[in-house]
């Protein structure tokens, strides 16, 4: 009954907390975003606590594990444990890890899984063994969960996450602003118009409009503008 229910049990749960972490997240959400945390607890779930489960039923109480599999208890049980026990704890840190994390114990899942499905296939053509760690739940999760991780992890590859989409944009957007925006002014341009303005305005004297009335004809007589317009007109 245990060996039929858990590996079920720990895909419902897996399911659940995705969908919890979906609705909690904030809108919008993204499909990488659902991607991402199903992957996380599919590693966490279905493969990481199943094979921390399974080491701990072979090597601490293999004949009952061996029987319910239809099998004779085997010294082999103890390294069937243990890859398991390998299998377990590099899930749990591939949950949390990148994609290169993931992909590795992804690899590593598919092997191991995928030929304990097949061993379990042909023992049920060759002996007609239909006892439930044989032919129950475990079989169709042997070969559910590692074509699950390798799919989701070419969904994420096609789908990146809302936050690294958002840093490209922004990204993007700061590379035409510069592109976009005038050059700024070299700060020897701006020391030469100041020195030619103060220079213009030493030369020109007061301005006649800002004086009283009768100092502005005066000013206007004396001003060198007025000798220039003189002197032109003399030539």
């Amino acid at each position: 009954m245990i060996v039929s229910v858990v590996p079920v049990a720990l895909w419902v749960i897996a399911l659940i907390c995705t969908v919890i972490a979906v609705r909690r997240t904030p809108r919008p959400i993204t499909f990488g975003f659902a991607v991402e945390r199903l992957l996380r607890y599919i590693f966490i779930f279905p493969l990481g606590v199943q094979s921390l489960w399974a080491f701990a039923c072979h090597v601490f109480i293999p004949e009952q594990t061996a029987a319910a599999i239809g099998w004779k208890a085997s010294p082999f049980q103890y390294e069937v444990g243990v890859a398991n026990l390998g299998i377990g704890i590099a899930s749990l840190y591939a949950a949390f890890a990148g994609f290169g994390a993931r992909a590795a114990v992804a690899i590593m899942a598919t092997g191991f899984l995928g030929g304990a499905g097949v061993g379990h296939i042909r023992d049920i053509a060759s002996s007609g063994d239909l006892a439930p760690g044989n032919a129950g739940s475990i079989l169709f999760t042997d070969v559910l969960t590692p074509i699950a991780i390798i799919l989701l992890l070419l969904m994420s590859q096609r789908s990146p996450p809302a936050a690294e989409k958002s840093a490209e944009a922004a990204s993007a957007a700061n590379v035409e602003d510069v592109a976009e925006a005038p050059p700024a002014p070299r700060i020897e341009d701006e020391l030469e118009k100041a020195r030619q303005a103060l220079r213009e305005s030493l030369t020109a004297g007061p301005t006649p409009e800002i004086l009283p009335p009768e100092q502005r004809k005066s000013a206007r007589a004396k001003s060198p503008r007025s000798e220039g317009v003189a002197d032109i007109s003399d030539a």
